[in-house]
């Protein structure tokens, strides 16, 4: 259990990059769609080489990080841009 952790903080620090620019495209256009998706490749392999398994407690836990990763980071990017008036 002490790994799903780590992978989740990890997952969670995949997704801010992808969170700030999903938050700076127009919803449901191609590079919002890219900026939602394009992570997961990442997750799947923090899954496979950390040794995580697919069992079912790993799901929630580290779906939360990713939407988690994405929240975050499009908050950092509203913030960054309203600091930028």
């Amino acid at each position: 259990m002490h790994n799903l952790w780590i992978i989740a903080i990890a997952v969670l620090f995949l997704n801010l990059p992808f969170g700030f620019w999903r938050a700076r495209t127009r919803k449901f256009s191609p590079a919002w769609f890219l900026a939602v998706h394009a992570p997961i490749p990442g997750v799947i392999a923090l899954r496979i080489f950390s040794g995580l398994g697919w069992r079912f407690i790993t799901f929630p836990v580290l779906i939360g990080a990713f939407f988690a990763g994405q929240l975050l980071g499009g908050i950092c990017s509203r913030q960054k841009a309203g600091s930028q008036d």
